[in-house]
């Protein structure tokens, strides 16, 4: 595959995507965004390539733009032929892979975004933390659901997947790592296993630093 172009920023969304390039080999290079929640002009320069300016954003050599980690996830198994992150359509697995990971970015990744700059939902200024609280309250209990559901040593058991990464990525996320160690160990021990793996231990370091304990 030739050299795509991942548009990112530390610790945000890009690290699902830049992972699993690294995991494929894939040649890429990333283009540093700024924060777009307080950047203006980041945003703008994220907009001329996709309307959304958010990442994780995907162009090939071709100028083909990808957007969305789950269908980026998809197009990247099959475009290298792999089932190594994603099981193939007729494995055992594959039904409740696809399951979770419509979930992790229908229900669980939007709270992100609600919270994360929740100007753009809540005119009302007063209103903002009771709708951030509400929200993270909403995305406590999806996490304690997804805990309840994984498997050990993966999320889905035996076999590692595309949705270790998600998980790992996103325990650094709010309510924090202290939070999955307390209400969701299992996610966390995955996290934790994930990120020390060889192939892709440079990529969660260079995202978030030295491993945390949480």
């Amino acid at each position: 595959m030739t050299s795509l172009t991942l548009y990112g920023r530390p610790g945000w969304g890009s690290v699902l995507i830049e992972a699993q390039l690294v995991w494929y080999g894939i040649p890429f290079t990333i283009a540093e965004v700024g924060d777009l929640f307080v950047e203006e002009a980041a945003r703008q320069r994220l907009a001329e390539v996709n309307p959304l300016a958010q990442v994780p954003t995907v162009v090939d050599a071709d100028g083909e733009l990808l957007t969305e980690s789950a269908a980026i996830t998809l197009w990247l198994a099959e475009r290298t032929a792999s089932a190594e992150l994603v099981p193939a359509p007729d494995a055992p697995e594959r039904a409740q892979f696809l399951r979770w990971l419509v979930f992790l970015v229908a229900n669980v990744y939007p709270t992100y975004t609600y919270v994360d700059d929740p100007a753009r939902f809540v005119p009302d200024a007063a209103a903002r933390s009771g709708f951030a609280q509400t929200v993270g309250d909403y995305r406590a209990r999806l996490y304690a659901m997804l805990d309840g559901t994984a498997a050990m040593p993966w999320f889905l058991g035996e076999r590692f997947s595309a949705l270790d990464l998600y998980v790992a990525a996103m325990s650094y996320w709010e309510p924090g790592r202290h939070w999955f160690a307390a209400e969701a160990p299992k996610l966390l021990a995955i996290a934790r296993t994930t990120e020390t793996l060889p192939k892709i231990a440079h990529v969660f370091e260079r995202n978030f630093g030295s491993p945390t304990a949480g």
